[in-house]
């Protein structure tokens, strides 16, 4: 068990109304109570119940630094599980940093990135995917990243795996069973329930396997490329859906030499819009690159906005085409028909003849006079095609997670595979037990200090 304690500014930096500041360990109590004076007599750190607020002064030696409350949690009840101190202050920049160094003084070091939740999840107070949840909770900027955060910190996603494991410990002692009477060739269990148990927990490793595509959206946002000609309006419709001058707006062509990004949220739904270097031959060579990123990104899309000016030569567009299309397959399109403003009628409803058999959605549009852009906004919700996303979901957001999953949803398809085969108990029971080692490392029950230092490295500090 640790013995040190440990103290951080839970708070954002910077100055606020209030900060708080968090201590946990063995010593976390008598440290608090160093410093601590209470406004009433008899009320002293040290004798103060769990669960209580105490109202009184921090004093350097005997110079007071501020009125402050501080509430006790004691162990194991705690988020911790270690005894823990919250000191609720005013938010000065100096006086968050004269507390700190008092209690530093008194004993406890500062924490590391995510200390705490690291002691929580050392300390049995959570598992591994709950730990991780928090992180997410945090950061979680849209409606659907909060709910699925908040499930998975309540435990959903650790039930699910905690019955899963259950009914492969299950599975794999009854083909160890029978191993160990394979003399007396006494089967414990027929292959047909064993092989329907595998295949139900197959599709269940599965359907969470396949939720990474919708969670990753959430979390990171549904990547949306714009692309199009120079001066087709691009950086214009970026502003406009960004809500603020992200991208310089010019006449001059080739203004957009490189990638520019903004996440924007529509509906509950994130969106990282891209903005991307408008195509066209140039001997420039930092345009060139501009343009060589903009394949990369158009790669990377689920979503692609192609610009198309409609008062400029049909010609143009049809010149990019064929190196544009190809990139288009499994991609969910719309062709942005900007600046209708200035196309006459006739344009608009005579598209370039490349385009005409394009599986995509049409809209016309005049970024500079928001013209149609709320029905374009519309379009991009029904492209980004999200499930509603209820509070008991289980969604996994987390790359660490889908890897185990696939690893494991293999070893159980293995399993599946030897059934029809009829091999070698010895071989069922060791893919079974290899499924049931990566649904153990998404909780923790297996993992290794590596693992551990990679996963709390990017809290933030203070938690």
């Amino acid at each position: 068990m640790n013995q040190d304690t440990i103290c951080a500014i839970s708070t954002p930096p910077g100055t606020g109304g209030v900060a708080i500041i968090r201590l946990s360990g063995p010593q976390a109590i008598p440290i608090a109570h160093a410093v601590f004076l209470p406004r009433k007599k008899g009320k002293e750190l040290l004798n103060q119940e769990a669960y209580t607020v105490n109202y009184g002064s921090i004093y350097g030696g005997n110079e007071p630094v501020d009125d402050v409350l501080a509430s006790v949690f004691r162990n194991p009840h705690s988020f911790t599980g270690e005894d823990t101190v919250e000191i609720a202050c005013h938010g000065s920049l100096y006086i968050q940093q004269q507390i700190l160094r008092l209690l530093i003084d008194k004993g406890a070091r500062t924490a590391l990135p995510g200390e705490f939740t690291q002691r929580a999840f050392l300390n049995g107070k959570m598992d591994l995917s709950r730990a991780e949840a928090v992180a997410d909770l945090i950061a979680s900027t849209s409606a659907g990243m909060h709910k699925v955060a908040l499930n998975q910190m309540r435990g959903g996603f650790s039930r699910k795996l905690s019955h899963l494991r259950d009914r492969l410990l299950r599975f794999a002692s009854l083909i160890e069973l029978e191993l160990d009477f394979n003399e007396e060739d006494v089967e414990f269990a027929s292959r047909t329930d064993l092989k329907q148990s595998a295949s139900d927990i197959e599709k269940q490793i599965k359907q969470l396997a396949d939720s990474f595509n919708t969670g990753n959206a959430v979390k990171n946002g549904v990547p949306v490329a714009i692309i199009g000609q120079t001066n087709a309006g691009k950086s214009t419709l970026l502003n406009l859906l960004a809500g603020e001058e992200k991208a310089i707006v010019s006449p001059i062509h080739g203004t957009t030499r490189d990638v520019i990004e903004d996440t924007v949220n529509l509906s509950g739904i994130t969106f990282r819009f891209i903005d991307t270097a408008g195509l066209r031959e140039t001997t420039d060579t930092i345009e060139s690159l501009g343009i060589e990123r903009t394949f990369g990104k158009l790669k990377q899309a689920s979503i692609v906005l192609w610009v198309i000016d409609l008062s400029a030569p049909a010609a143009q567009t049809e010149q990019l085409a064929p190196l544009i299309i190809p990139c288009l397959e499994g991609k969910q399109t719309i062709l942005v028909f900007n600046k209708s403003d200035l196309a006459n009628a006739e344009t608009i409803d005579t598209p370039p003849q490349l385009l005409i058999h394009l599986n995509a959605e049409r809209i016309c549009i005049s970024a500079k006079n928001r013209k149609n852009t709320d029905r374009l906004k519309d379009r991009l919700v029904k492209a980004a095609a999200i499930p509603p996303i209820r509070q008991n979901d289980i969604i996994i957001t987390n790359i660490r997670h889908y890897e185990a999953l696939t690893k494991a949803q293999a070893a159980i398809l293995r399993v599946l595979t030897g059934l029809d085969q009829n091999i070698s108990a010895d071989f069922l029971s060791q893919d079974i037990r290899e499924c049931m080692h990566y649904l153990g490392e998404i909780t923790g029950h297996i993992s290794n200090d590596e693992i551990l230092g990679n996963i709390f490295k990017h809290f933030c500090i203070g938690k």
